[in-house]
């Protein structure tokens, strides 16, 4: 059979052409991101290690001012939400269980699942990123306008041992700290709860946690709770950072880094779920 030699070609449409494009510079954008906060956090903690006899308890003491402002005055929200977490979930799942003649011993599975290994540690980052990420974009884009960053390294300071790795050190430890807060609190809500719905008493609601709660469960906890906070503080430190030529960038560049950070920890989020529980 014989095909013409001038065959026209084929074409995808103009508004797919224009979609792929999109989705083409979103990916490249979203993987040079990945690349540089990958340098950035290589670099926070080379300068940790290279400059630890410089200034070190400068360093630590903005450390501990960002767990203070990042940790501990947001325990207040964090409670709230914990409590509020572990009411919803025994309310919702104890009237179902009460149908099917359920007990305890489902309820206390169901705040594991919940608790340790999704909502805990996804909750308490996204109340991070609101509060703590949006100022450290904020501070640091600040910073950037007011030619304050020079002015720091024309001192000879060097401005990722002395901005970027107490950010990073606090933020990670304060979302670690916080998430564990959250799960505890969460437990005790739905400890509370359940009492009114079931005839439990707290001994027995440890024994079915103990027999529920597995070390891949606070392994799983703790590794996603870490991730999270270098996430968080990365991707705001660096959209801080990024800021260059007028205030108008500084809001822009907060928006960007709350929302990367947000989509960050979802997606890895799914990511770390799929790894451990397919």
């Amino acid at each position: 059979m014989a095909f013409p030699i001038n065959a026209p070609e084929r074409t995808f449409p103009k508004a797919t052409r224009d979609s792929l494009d999109s989705i083409g510079r979103w990916v490249r954008g979203k993987i040079t991101v990945f690349f540089d906060l990958s340098t950035l956090l290589y670099l926070a903690f080379k300068e940790l290690v290279a400059e630890r006899k410089k200034g070190f308890s400068l360093v630590f003491e903005i450390t501990l001012r960002q767990i203070y402002f990042t940790g501990v005055q947001a325990l207040k929200v964090v409670t709230v939400i914990a409590l509020a977490l572990g009411t919803v979930v025994i309310v919702q799942i104890g009237t179902q269980l009460s149908f099917l003649g359920g007990g305890i011993e489902f309820i206390v599975p169901i705040l594991v699942l919940v608790l340790f290994r999704e909502l805990g540690p996804l909750l308490t980052a996204i109340i991070v990123v609101g509060r703590s990420g949006t100022a450290i974009a904020t501070e640091l884009g600040n910073l950037v306008i007011a030619h304050e960053l020079e002015a720091i390294q024309v001192m000879g300071i060097n401005p990722v041992y002395f901005i970027v790795t107490p950010r990073i050190l606090g933020v990670t430890l304060a979302v670690i700290c916080l998430t564990a807060i959250f799960i505890t609190v969460g437990l005790l809500g739905g400890f509370g709860v359940s009492k009114l719905i079931l005839p439990i008493t707290f001994p027995s609601f440890l024994r079915e946690l103990e027999v529920a709660l597995t070390p891949n469960d606070l392994l799983f906890g703790f590794l996603k709770s870490l991730i999270f906070g270098l996430l968080i503080a990365l991707t705001c430190t660096y959209y801080g950072l990024g800021v260059r030529h007028s205030l108008i960038e500084v809001p822009q560049a907060a928006t960007r880094g709350v929302v990367s950070a947000m989509l960050f920890c979802f997606a890895t989020n799914a990511l770390l779920t799929v790894l451990f529980y397919l």
